[in-house]
């Protein structure tokens, strides 16, 4: 084993180390040495990386040393795509329940919350499953969800965040009848006889259930920073230290910024700029919103992306494919293309990049994908090399368009967390059929030599576990269970390359991969010491991993 002795020149150093970490197996991610005994960590950065008698030489009279007891430590976590805020607000605020349980649970729970909730506060939450779409948009499941809320508001969202549920209160304080038009890219489901309105909004239907929900709130700004310190603990718990939010509206960098200058910003957060309306709701967006970004940049929060939407999701026949969907209720084959055209789409590309900023793109089917990878293709030949930017949900992908993610500077975001058999693979072959089994095909990605980044898109899954995708990433099968099988295992990988999607990749397509996602001298010394080694697990038991402490910039944000 060879020892980094860059910071010290050969020489025993002039200051001692604040901390060193001994005893233990520290896998680095670093392809020159994989494996080291210590690290002496000083001023919240890595100074020293190497064996027990090197860290010595680092030791002094205030130093603190840390016995990891034989156990693996590694670099801090990475998350490409989250809704941090959303997630913390859910945690602390709202309903909150998986999208495993049935609707006759979820009525059960919303009747039990009402109970507990003051008069006239709107009950929100979720997450409900994708497989009740069909049954959710009828007259009678809001008659239901009406005998549950006991008069409150009602607004639950669905397994992709594109999707509502809500009441009839709710629906009258939205100011929703069966007169309302349907918003651009958004459809209010209807009764077929009366045109009534059911209950189940779709796509950007939503962000008028989100708008009236936010109005009924005292304090917004206090609710999405006590929402957002929340979030952050809750990733910290997972052993997460740099995450993208990929949908940061002006109110989530207030809160954001806000903490981190307050000194209590506990992980790296990097923001992607809506710059439509979205989902969410929010009145501040685009150009308006661009401008006023450096306002919000601090050491740790990062306003570096902006945010597009191609297309919504499979199975509500909304995402852009590049074939027909199966025929829906009224024997029609819906076709869908993507929501912008792709000189918009160029034009963003590269206002972009003229602001030294990356482009997230929310693209969910095939034909979304290729136009974005198209766009860029363009761009890149008009101006050459350029930022990084994002596909979010690269799952379904034509073959002849994998290499291009390598090609064009492409990040392959891995989000959320499905590629095995769940509820949202079951919803989608509704819609596709047999094409709904080529869903993620990360095995190809990476031997194409694209950048691919997990993620969690947290709500979507419930909780942002990175150690749930990795265990499925390696096996392709429900690390739950209720879902036989796997899905294409032929895409399965490997354990170290399912680490480095969650550890250096994230943050080198977040433009953090100077300053953290491996244990390197100089890094920042964000670290996670864990129960087990994850190279003496069994595969399927991967995702019991648990995180027995976690440390950013020196200090412990979770643990011991």
């Amino acid at each position: 084993m060879t020892e980094n002795r860059s910071a010290q020149n050969g020489h025993r150093p002039a200051n001692e180390a604040d901390l060193i970490f001994g005893n233990g197996r520290v896998y680095t991610v670093d392809a020159r040495m994989p494996w080291a005994e210590a690290v002496a960590v000083k001023n919240g950065k890595i100074v020293f990386v190497g064996s027990a008698g090197g860290a010595s030489e680092w030791q002094g009279p205030q130093t603190k040393i840390i016995d990891l007891n034989g156990r693996m430590m590694m670099p801090g976590l990475g998350d490409v795509h989250n809704h941090h805020t959303r997630g913390g607000q859910l945690d602390l605020f709202e309903l909150s329940f998986q999208a495993s349980i049935s609707f006759d649970d979820i009525l059960a729970l919303v009747k039990a919350r009402a109970a507990q909730t003051p008069d006239g506060e709107w009950i929100c939450g979720g997450i409900w499953s994708s497989e009740l779409i069909a049954r959710l948009g009828t007259t009678e499941a809001k008659a239901a969800l009406d005998a549950v809320s006991s008069g409150h508001p009602v607004m639950l969202r669905d397994d992709s965040l594109h999707n509502r549920w809500v009441n009839s209160k709710a629906l009258e304080l939205m100011g929703v009848t069966s007169a309302t038009p349907d918003p651009e890219l958004g459809h209010i489901v209807r009764d077929a006889r009366s045109g009534a309105p059911v209950g189940l909004l779709m796509e950007k239907a939503s962000a008028i259930a989100e708008q009236a929900a936010v109005k009924s709130v005292n304090d917004p700004l206090q609710r999405d920073i006590a929402s957002t310190q929340r979030a952050v603990e809750i990733l910290n718990s997972y052993g997460v230290t740099a995450y993208q939010d990929a949908n940061t509206t002006l109110p989530m960098l207030q809160a954001l910024t806000g903490l981190d200058r307050r000194g209590e910003l506990n992980a790296w957060c990097v923001g992607s700029l809506p710059i439509f309306n979205t989902l969410t709701g929010t009145e501040f967006f685009g150009e308006a919103l661009i401008a006023r970004r450096e306002e919000f940049r601090t050491t740790h929060v990062r306003p570096d992306f902006i945010k597009l939407f191609m297309d919504g999701v499979p199975m509500t026949r909304t995402a852009a494919m590049l074939a027909a969907y199966r025929p829906d209720e009224n024997g029609h084959a819906v076709v869908c293309r993507s929501f912008l055209r792709l000189p918009d789409v160029v034009h963003w590309i590269v206002r972009a990049e003229t602001l030294g900023m990356g482009v997230k793109v929310h693209c969910a089917g095939d034909a979304a994908v290729r136009d974005i990878l198209d766009a860029v293709e363009i761009v890149r030949r008009l101006r050459g090399e350029g930022p990084m930017h994002h596909i979010a949900h690269a799952s379904f992908i034509d073959p002849a368009d994998i290499p291009r993610f390598r090609e064009l500077n492409v990040v392959a975001d891995l989000c959320p967390a499905i590629w095995f058999p769940c509820a949202i693979t079951v919803a989608n072959k509704a819609v596709i059929g047999e094409r709904a089994d080529r869903y993620w095909p990360n095995r190809d990605l990476h031997a194409a030599g694209a950048l691919m980044a997990g993620g969690s898109d947290w709500p979507v899954v419930g909780l942002p576990d990175p150690w749930f995708g990795l265990e499925g990433m390696v096996t392709r099968q429900n690390p739950r269970g209720g879902y036989s099988g796997a899905l294409w295992p032929e895409q399965a990988i490997d354990l170290a390359t399912a680490i480095e999607i969650y550890t250096r990749n994230p943050v080198r397509a977040m433009g953090l991969g100077h300053l953290t996602g491996s244990i390197e001298v100089g890094k920042s010394a964000d670290l996670i010491v864990l129960e087990k080694n994850l190279f003496e697990v069994e595969p399927n038991r991967l995702s019991k991993t648990k995180v027995l402490s976690t440390w950013f910039e020196g200090r412990c944000v979770y643990g011991e």
